[in-house]
């Protein structure tokens, strides 16, 4: 092997590094048919490619780096080629063995595939040669916040405007965390309206201890409560699944916003008060509330929501079915009962039972955010919300 000094360029013109890198190039050729060894091919490699003292990088230090700015491109160009081909050199010597010991069969479709390889490798090259660094270069589109996302998020500053904390929990719940301690006892009918997806495997467990994927948010509120002591404000965001075919205004897979506020004194005006104030600062100041009896398992007493169409302006159309009013959340005063749940575990997880239902009360509160959605933006078909489909989604860009 020849020393890996290197001298430097007596010039930077094309002319000169065509004859020097040629050179080297030659001096690659004339040592690669000397490497019928693993001593040789290991030597050859360290003389070339070698991180402190290899030739490579002696020409990089002495050649590239010292290259005037306008002529390093072509001198990076040149050194490139050079380092492809010392590569090749021993990707080559390391074959030739293992090529002796093929038959023609398998030596043809060997070659076969390093030729189709060796190809697209040049045609990398060749493109690259091609880049012209002087054009402007290619901007990114920025991405925008998909609909649900930023609806979902406007809601919940509603809120925390109003000094709500956000909660978050996992979206695969044990039965007691989605239904038993939100007052559906097994077995209750109020369980079918919440068919869900169950986790398989499970039927050796006790029926509280189950995993399913949560059908609501309240979940959330039972662990708030079970972490922290009174007072509560929360609002909680996320996804949520039920076993629902899908059609126009029917998803699998949607997302609530849920509310939870536990206090001592907290009755139901707070409660229409709180969603009167919030429904104005998300639709407007001129939109309206009402409530009507309700039911729900986990609020005592329950109630349905309506705001005046914000469409119409509560005169009536075909949005609203010419009622002037869209349905909009559920709510209700929490259920001492779920307060009790919440007590007794504490209890087992060795904390004090901190909701005495004879002081403490709370309302609770939740709506979709795919129907907000699809009424904010003139949406038809839940399913586009979540097709993935650019045409639609670029709308909101």
């Amino acid at each position: 092997m020849r020393e890996s000094t290197i001298t430097n360029l007596p010039g930077y013109d094309s002319a000169t590094l065509d004859q020097e890198f040629a050179r080297l190039e030659r001096q690659v050729d004339e040592e690669r048919v000397m490497l019928r060894t693993d001593e040789a091919r290991e030597a050859f490699r360290v003389h070339w490619l070698g991180r402190k003292q290899g030739k490579l990088k002696a020409i990089s230090d002495a050649w590239v780096k010292g290259a005037p700015s306008d002529r390093k491109g072509a001198v990076g160009q040149r050194f490139n080629e050079l380092k492809t081909k010392i590569e090749a050199a021993i990707v080559v010597a390391q074959i030739n063995p293992l090529l002796a010991r093929m038959s023609p069969e398998e030596k043809a479709v060997f070659t076969g595939s390093a030729q189709q390889m060796l190809a697209e490798k040049l045609k990398e090259q060749q493109q690259a040669k091609k880049l012209d660094i002087t054009l402007p270069g290619t901007s990114q589109r920025t991405g925008v916040e998909h609909p649900l996302v930023k609806t979902m998020a406007e809601i919940v500053s509603v809120f925390q405007r109003m000094g709500y904390s956000v909660g978050l929990g996992p979206e695969v719940e044990s039965d007691f965390y989605n239904f038993e301690s939100l007052n559906f006892p097994p077995n209750h009918p109020a369980r079918d309206t919440q068919d869900t997806l169950v986790v398989g495997d499970q039927e050796k467990k006790p029926l509280r201890e189950r995993l399913l994927m949560r059908t609501h948010t309240s979940p959330v509120q039972i662990r708030s409560m079970l972490e922290q002591d009174p007072p509560l404000r929360l609002i909680i965001p996320g996804k949520v699944h039920r076993n629902d075919a899908a059609d126009a205004t029917h998803s699998p897979v949607f997302h609530q916003v849920e509310g939870l506020c536990v206090d001592t004194n907290i009755t139901f005006s707070d409660l229409k008060g709180t969603l009167d104030n919030a429904m104005k600062a998300f639709f407007g100041s001129a939109v309206k509330t009402r409530f009507f009896p309700s039911f729900f398992p986990f609020t005592e007493p329950s109630a349905d929501v309506q705001i005046s169409c914000i469409f119409c302006g509560g005169k009536g159309c075909r949005k609203c079915k010419q009622s002037g009013w869209i349905e909009l959340l559920g709510c209700g005063m929490v259920d001492p009962n779920v307060f009790g749940a919440v007590n007794q575990r504490r209890i087992e997880l060795g904390r004090e039972p901190v909701y005495d239902t004879r002081r403490i009360s709370g309302f609770a509160f939740g709506m979709g955010v795919d129907r907000i959605t699809m009424m904010k933006y003139g949406i038809s078909d839940i399913g586009l919300l979540y097709s993935g489909d650019m045409r639609f989604l670029e709308q909101f860009a």
